[in-house]
């Protein structure tokens, strides 16, 4: 391989290598982030098997960070040892992105079974600052600018609405729009007219089609940089081994000479 096609193959290896540490940064900025979900909201899931996309894709993301790293090191220096860690790391980072990926899709498809405890937190619902649970759903319902389960009639078969008086719902309900909104179930427009499951169901839905097709992409990178990296391997000098033996009386002695061609 001339000097010049060389050089092309290592700037190509360079610029793949950046494009690692950015996917990197995004597939661990999507773990990160369906983490800080889960924490803010643990009191709805019934397990925490769901964190699971996140730990790995925080795991791939630490791998591809690592990956672009050594492979902008290659890029400056001819190592076969080091060339072969690299693709180590890469076939690692496959596995990781393949597991993370068909993790989430498979979380994806039963949301509804993952916030099964969403209906239990609510119907303790006691409206006292001091109470987790409580805040927890304020704190939900002004985020997600949702009210109730389903919707706002959730509230009329708690045991708070009817300790109320039957009048009214949280004042996290209140569209932010209407100002003068205190709650009461008379004036139902000027309360949030969506649930509070299927908002965030949108949001862990986004989330984890964020890790699943994060998946393609890093596949599509890594195929790059494997083309590249076998390109350079094919250009380094073979090492011929050669066997030297020779008889004294002590018996026989071999040693192993190589070249490179």
């Amino acid at each position: 391989m001339s000097d010049q096609r060389r050089d092309a193959f290592k700037t190509a290896l360079q610029l793949s290598c950046q494009l690692l540490w950015v996917v990197g940064l995004v597939v661990g900025l999507s773990g990160v982030y369906l983490l800080m979900k889960y924490t803010q909201n643990s009191l709805y899931f019934s397990n925490t098997y769901i964190t699971l996309p996140a730990v790995l894709a925080l795991a791939s993301a630490a791998f591809l960070l690592a990956s672009g790293c050594l492979g902008s090191w290659l890029s400056l220096r001819d190592s076969t040892c080091l060339q072969g860690l690299f693709v180590y790391l890469l076939v690692v980072v496959f596995c990781l992105e393949g597991t993370a990926s068909a993790l989430a899709y498979f979380h994806s498809t039963k949301l509804d079974s993952e916030i099964t405890s969403l209906r239990g937190v609510f119907q303790n619902y006691t409206g006292s600052s001091q109470d987790p649970n409580s805040q927890a759903v304020d704190a939900t319902q002004e985020e997600l600018q949702c009210c109730g389960v389903r919707d706002y009639r959730d509230w009329l078969k708690t045991s708070w609405f009817n300790r109320t008086g039957g009048l009214f719902v949280p004042h996290s309900c209140c569209n932010s729009t209407f100002p003068s909104c205190n709650g009461t179930v008379d004036q139902p427009w000027q309360l949030y007219t969506k649930g509070c499951q299927a908002k965030m169901e949108e949001v862990l839905q986004f989330v984890l089609n964020f890790i699943i097709w994060g998946s393609p992409v890093v596949f599509l990178v890594e195929a790059i940089v494997f083309l590249t990296v076998a390109q350079l391997m094919r250009g380094q000098p073979y090492i011929q081994y050669q066997r030297r033996g020779r008889t004294s009386g002590r018996g026989d002695r071999c040693s192993f000479l190589y070249s490179s061609t």
